[in-house]
């Protein structure tokens, strides 16, 4: 399946994350200084590990979905199919993964949200028949 250019530009392979992720992942990042947005590529089947925002105060991530289809879970709950135009809000403690759909890439824009004393917590991989069976 042949890549289309993200809207924000595909950017480099994210080798700094790659062990957290199943699959190829690409990062383009878009801002550092105050707000940190990153522009971020899944192949198809590429999908994070599952994570979680951590935050003394504040923090958490939003992705602003922009190109091709993709997934979101949050622990205990149903899988979310995401689509261009797809907000999702995702509170600091909650834990989640994200990915491309598995005949689609995938982008979203990855807000973190400002807060203090925050940083990521990455856990276990998707569990790979869990993530086949979804439609």
């Amino acid at each position: 399946m042949k890549q289309q250019e993200s809207l924000f530009h595909t950017g480099n392979p994210n080798d700094a994350f790659a062990k957290y992720f199943d699959g190829q992942s690409y990062l383009n990042m878009l801002s550092s200084g105050g707000v940190t947005i990153a522009n971020v590529t899944f192949e198809p089947c590429c999908r994070n590990h599952w994570h979680i925002h951590k935050a003394k105060e504040g923090g958490g991530q939003i992705l602003l979905c922009t190109d091709g289809y993709g997934w979101y879970q949050e622990w205990g709950k149903k899988p979310q199919k995401l689509q261009p135009g797809s907000v999702v809000i995702i509170p600091a403690g909650v834990k989640h993964w994200h990915g491309a759909a598995k005949d689609s890439w995938f982008s979203h824009l990855s807000v973190e949200v400002p807060g203090k004393e925050t940083e990521n917590e990455w856990l276990e991989p998707v569990d790979e028949n869990s993530y086949v069976a979804l439609k």
